[in-house]
């Protein structure tokens, strides 16, 4: 067989372009046409099976810690100590920054000595109260005796309601250094931060010298550092707003995390965000709070990048395709045979969703009736029977196939063409020929 195809290619060489048609037009050409026609077109067949099936809504997301507090400073001032570094483990109450008190001690001396002065103050308005109330007093028995004026009485009237509302104002005054008192206290005792809670520290922003700055309305704060509880995860997904409605809490997740290719983890939603979002690129997006299964002794990054698939329903016992062989054709392009007393083509629609089938080395188009797909696969509700092997591949196949085609299945064995064996045995024969002769001339040489 070969040596017939090696053959008809040195004919073709000897004899050039024309050589090549006059092959071509002859009827060994035709032939070989026919031989091509007959091969058909390899494709993939996958048979349809019976399995279970999750439909899943996949999102990207980040790994953050369920606990994680951000510590800023209350006051302004100049770092003293740093006790604790980044990756650190710290407990409630451990000292994690001490700032310079020097200024706020200072201050909280200013505001006693303010208290002292108004204490001062107090006495001496409480004296003038004193003094003129029985003013008062006085000239109120002399003018019911006419011996002094209704002016004299009115004025000392005054001079006693003057000093009681003088008083009142420096006892004011007193509580409000008091509170001064209470705040620089409160501020000198903010020079020490402890830790609110167990936990590792994840972000540290400052150090040894350095000044930390008060936020205020409109400049926020110093952020000191960052402690966060890593023996909680979770997973803030970014759902695309078309596809939040089937999410509910308790569903379970597959965790993809960048970090890890070879480890998948799993998850359970805990929580979902009631309120609509903007992600960067304009899309509305909805938060959803996964909580991470983690193993004893993993510890993972905060801020790693992740991707979910959410299982939002499950199928069990469905005939399932691979979903590339699940292909929209045009009704009107189907033939009447296909179209014909199928409960699964709407004349009244332009296309209609098929799979093909293959029979007797020919496509048959089949209608069907799809139900959910998974990243994979795609549920036949109708329409197709399990075990039965539909056209999978390749993609540039399934693009154009069509019903009635010739096709041929990728992975049988190739049957040998008509006459293919015989000529193998005549190769054979001419090759034993060959050797015949070459074995009785060298008889015919030893004899001479």
């Amino acid at each position: 067989m070969w040596k017939w195809i090696i053959g008809i290619v040195v004919v073709l060489v000897v004899l050039g372009g024309g050589g090549i048609a006059a092959v071509i037009a002859s009827p060994l050409g035709a032939k070989l046409r026919g031989q091509q026609v007959e091969m058909g077109t390899e494709v993939a067949l996958t048979a349809a099976e019976r399995g279970d099936l999750v439909r899943t809504v996949s999102a990207p997301g980040s790994i953050e810690p369920r606990t994680m507090v951000e510590i800023s400073s209350q006051v302004s001032a100049k770092v003293l100590a740093v006790p604790f570094r980044e990756g650190d483990l710290v407990k409630e109450g451990d000292v994690v920054l001490r700032l310079d008190p020097q200024d706020l001690t200072a201050l909280l001396a200013s505001a006693q000595a303010s208290l002292r002065s108004e204490e001062a103050r107090l006495k001496g308005a409480e004296a003038n109260l004193i003094n003129a109330r029985l003013n008062f007093e006085r000239l109120t028995a002399l003018y019911e005796t006419g011996d002094v004026t209704k002016a004299d009485l009115d004025g000392a009237e005054a001079g006693h309601l003057s000093a009681q509302s003088n008083k009142q104002v420096i006892e004011h005054s007193i509580e409000i250094a008091d509170a001064r008192i209470e705040e620089a206290q409160k501020d000198l005792d903010n020079t020490t931060i402890t830790s609110p809670m167990d936990g590792i520290v994840t972000a540290l922003n400052t150090e040894v010298g350095e000044t930390v700055i008060v936020g205020t309305t409109n400049n926020p704060g110093s952020i000191v550092m960052e402690i966060a509880d890593l023996s909680e995860m979770l997973v803030k997904a970014q759902v695309d707003e078309a596809n939040i409605a089937p999410i509910a809490e308790g569903q379970s997740v597959t965790v993809y995390i960048n970090a890890y290719p070879d480890r998948e983890f799993t998850g359970t939603v805990e929580r979902i965000g009631l309120k609509r979002q903007v992600a960067s690129d304009g899309t509305g997006i909805f938060q959803v709070e996964i909580l991470l299964d983690t193993e004893e002794g993993d510890r993972l990054y905060s801020g790693l990048t992740a991707s979910v698939d959410i299982a939002v329903e499950e199928f069990f016992d469905v005939v399932r395709v691979p979903s590339q062989s699940v292909l929209d054709r045009r009704v009107d392009e189907l033939p009447d045979e296909v179209k014909k007393d199928s409960a699964f083509v709407d004349s009244e629609k332009a296309f209609a969703r098929v799979v093909y089938v293959m029979n007797d080395g020919k496509t048959v188009a089949r209608p069907v009736e799809v139900g959910p797909s998974d990243l994979t696969h795609t549920v036949i509700t109708g329409g197709l029977d399990s075990d039965e092997r539909v056209v999978s591949g390749p993609y540039r196949v399934l693009v154009s196939i069509g019903h009635g085609q010739a096709v041929r299945d990728q992975d049988a064995e190739p049957e040998p063409a008509e006459g293919e064996e015989a000529t193998a045995d005549a190769d054979e024969g001419e090759a034993a020929d060959d050797a015949g002769s070459e074995s009785a001339d060298a008889d015919e040489v030893a004899g001479g």
